[in-house]
């Protein structure tokens, strides 16, 4: 019996575009974006930023460096900034009304710009902090210094929550974080397709 959902954010809670990184990065003459960043693999400098192992100006360093080019702080913010898209209002409700059947979790591999940025974007949309009043609790890679899809992250998250893999259903956009999750006994749900939560909501499978 599933008791508990442990969420992705990005393109789960949140609806988000890689591509218009990629994009913003093009807009700035850099045509290459695409073979060091993509959803499902990225360079080093980005996994220890999500890790929590570099700060943001040793990221925007880094970036630089890279790219072989003179951006600006605020550019590479802007860029940075620009994948995530609107916060759905529908799902953040929807929410609401699971919080009454589970106990909710978020798990996202995330750095330090975004987790500021979407609670600024929070308080200003929603008037509250989502991952604190919705979330028993939330897990940022760089604040655990893990990131999926290494099973080891599913094991420290499952423990800190006090939560049992066999009782909790793990929901993200990307395949090989599921694959990461299945190894410690997690059941998953691959959302994808365009498929959102308010659709599993419907079809009955949370």
């Amino acid at each position: 019996m599933i008791k508990n959902l442990l969420l992705d954010m990005g393109g789960v809670i949140l609806n988000v575009s890689y591509q218009k990184v990629i994009d913003t990065f093009k807009s700035y003459g850099i045509e290459n974006f695409d073979k060091v960043y993509c959803q499902a693999k990225q360079v080093e400098i980005i996994d220890l930023f999500e890790e929590g192992r570099c700060s943001a100006d040793e990221f925007r360093d880094g970036v630089r460096k890279l790219l072989e080019k003179d951006l600006t702080d605020e550019q590479i913010d802007k860029a940075w900034f620009s994948m995530i898209l609107e916060i759905p209002k529908d799902v953040i409700q929807l929410l609401g009304l699971l919080k009454l059947k589970y106990r909710l979790f978020l798990f996202s591999n995330t750095n330090v710009l975004h987790i500021e940025y979407l609670k600024k974007e929070f308080e200003r949309q929603l008037g509250f902090d989502l991952f604190n009043c919705v979330f028993d609790k939330a897990f940022f890679s760089n604040e655990i210094h893990h990131r999926k899809p290494h099973p080891e992250s599913f094991s420290f998250v499952l423990k800190q929550a006090g939560i049992k893999p066999e009782e909790t259903l793990f929901i993200d956009d990307s395949k090989q974080h599921l694959e990461g999750a299945e190894k410690v006994g997690l059941n998953t749900y691959w959302l994808t397709g365009g498929e959102t939560l308010i659709d599993l909501y419907d079809k009955k499978i949370i």
